[in-house]
């Protein structure tokens, strides 16, 4: 299929300009008189000269939550689907999201609802976006939807951005210290093996590690950036696996220093959420928990989701297997079955949701002051352990003069 452009006009003598798919320009002729416009000019779209780069072409949460809360505001007002996408394609800032509003805008064109466009678009609408933006479709509630995916989008980003900025400190202390290590192996370290050999005899064990380490870092670096780019390969296949993946995420979930604390809290923040803003959007129950399990971001509570669909599909409860999930908590077990039973399920995730945020808040507050005395000893140790090793040889050495 070909790209057409189009120039067109309606009865109340307003134009219309656009890109259609189409096959041939008859086809499109014949779409846009079916609309009711008339037709001025078409012609097939020339290539486009723009300079693609791959990186830096990404959709950030943000704009996408700026977009939702646009396009929900455009819609209460009266505004069609159509003219809409128009208004966010020439308004958007991100090149990234402005290409994908192109072609979500093509297929609407072409006669598709607004969630079967932005299914096409997986990389970009989450299926949590298009079940609620289909759902509000369907009960004639899309400008609601549309909020309540924004809403969501900024607590999720919200949580994200709470546990980027705790890991700050520890990540420049981490980088700092591996700064100085370096240094220390690569432009101390050779002095005062240059002293050892005038010495001669043997050197203590962890003398030699560290001279070991500097002839690796000044000699074989090579083999340091092979290692450690053979090793973060190797970790970003094992977890991209299936049964990596698994593992991975029941080790976050032990992490010491209450970071695994933190991950079982944001684990169970945005499942609360997810779950509570489509059963409030008025998606059917298993297809809600089919897509919550899929968009958890942790294979536990996936698993854990697996159980709870086969115990609704038989006709049972959702928390009654959670009882049975190390990973949930009593708490979220009894504040769930209230909910089934008093039919306000959905005000009950609210709220556990909210519970967790404010806990995961609180959480990584505290975060920082765990994580400081650690990081001290930690480059406490690694610049001791370089300085003793260093040292110890020439303690030897006057012990002979003596």
């Amino acid at each position: 299929m070909a790209t057409f452009v189009f120039k067109a006009m309606d009865l109340a003598g307003a134009k219309a300009t656009g890109e259609v798919e189409a096959e041939s320009k008859q086809r499109v002729a014949d779409q846009l008189k079916s609309r009711g416009l008339i037709v001025l000019d078409i012609k097939d779209k020339s290539g486009s000269k723009e300079l693609k780069l791959p990186f830096g072409n990404k959709v950030k949460a943000t704009d996408l939550t700026i977009m939702t809360r646009q396009l929900s505001t455009m819609v209460s007002s009266g505004m069609t689907i159509l003219r809409s996408l128009y208004v966010l394609e020439a308004q958007t800032e991100n090149p990234a999201l402005t290409a994908v509003l192109v072609d979500v805008r093509k297929d609407v064109e072409a006669g598709l609802p607004l969630s079967d466009a932005f299914e096409r678009h997986p990389k970009v609408f989450s299926p949590l976006f298009v079940a609620m933006t289909r759902a509000g479709e369907t009960g004639g509630l899309l400008e609601s939807s549309l909020i309540r995916i924004a809403d969501q989008l900024e607590s999720e980003d919200g949580l994200r951005r709470q546990v980027k900025s705790a890991m700050v400190y520890p990540t420049v202390v981490m980088v700092f210290a591996m700064v100085v290590l370096l240094a220390l192996v690569a432009f101390i370290v050779p002095v005062f093996v240059g002293v050892f050999k005038q010495f001669g005899g043997s050197l203590p064990a962890i003398t030699q590690v560290t001279v070991g380490m500097s002839h690796v870092v000044t000699h074989q670096w090579y083999l340091l950036i092979g290692g450690t780019v053979g090793t973060v390969w190797g970790f970003r296949k094992w977890k991209s696996s299936y049964k990596g993946r698994g593992q991975w995420d029941k080790l976050r979930l032990r992490i010491p220093f209450k970071i695994g604390d933190i991950v079982q809290k944001i684990s169970l923040a945005r499942w609360s959420r997810t779950l509570s803003a489509l059963v409030t959007a008025g998606v059917p129950l298993l297809q809600a928990l089919d897509i919550t399990a899929k968009t958890a971001g942790n294979r536990v509570i996936e698993d854990a989701m697996g159980a709870v669909i086969e115990s609704v599909t038989r006709g049972g409860t959702i928390s009654g297997p959670l009882k049975d999930a190390p990973v949930f908590p009593s708490m979220v077990v009894h504040m769930l079955g209230v909910g089934e039973e008093t039919g306000a399920m959905d005000q009950m995730l609210s709220k556990i949701a909210d519970f967790y945020e404010d806990q995961v808040e609180a959480s990584v507050k505290s975060l920082t002051s765990i994580l400081e005395p650690v990081m001290l000893v930690v480059v406490g140790g690694i610049v001791g352990f370089i300085v003793v090793s260093m040292y110890m040889p020439l303690f030897k050495v006057y012990d002979q003069i003596r």
